[in-house]
């Protein structure tokens, strides 16, 4: 993992779920209809949703209920291939707006509304990485996320 801050473009609509499509091909796995829908279902979210959100979205859209657990499945399948990130506080998913850019993403979690911000900042998460594998562990996923209140709730108190 590099230790240095980057930039790229984030992505959305059409764009995001095409890349999306794209990046799972890639890692070997099918893109199927209902994989489709989960991604599009969360991609148009605007704050973090969990499972149960997602598939009472997709079941609106099916015109069928929809089983939490087969969401549970594809969401995780999403992580591993980085078309989604855990909101870990929350329980919660957000679409990755980069899928074909691997690195570590800090959240900043509002308190009051529930937005969910991510910024990329790998010189921070790269040292968090480096600790941990110095303490023996391998396969590190830091995982950061920073509580408080967004700049728009802050601005209304």
């Amino acid at each position: 993992m590099a230790t240095q801050h980057h930039h790229h473009r984030d992505l959305e609509g059409e764009t995001l779920v095409t890349a999306a499509r794209d990046a799972l091909i890639e890692s070997g796995e099918q893109w199927t209809d209902m994989r489709a829908d989960v991604f599009e279902a969360l991609a148009g979210c605007e704050k973090p949703a969990s499972a149960y959100d997602i598939a009472e979205l997709v079941g609106i859209a099916r015109g069928k209920r929809v089983a939490a657990n087969s969401v549970y499945r594809i969401l995780d399948l999403f992580v591993r291939t980085n078309l989604a990130r855990r909101v870990e506080s929350a329980n919660a998913y957000v679409a990755n707006s980069h899928p074909g850019c691997r690195h570590d993403c800090i959240f900043l979690i509002c308190d009051l509304c529930g937005k969910a911000v991510h910024n990329d900042d790998d010189k921070l998460t790269g040292a968090l990485r480096l600790a941990a594998q110095a303490a023996g562990f391998a396969e590190v996923r830091p995982v950061v996320e920073i509580r408080g209140h967004c700049a728009e709730c802050a601005a209304d108190e």
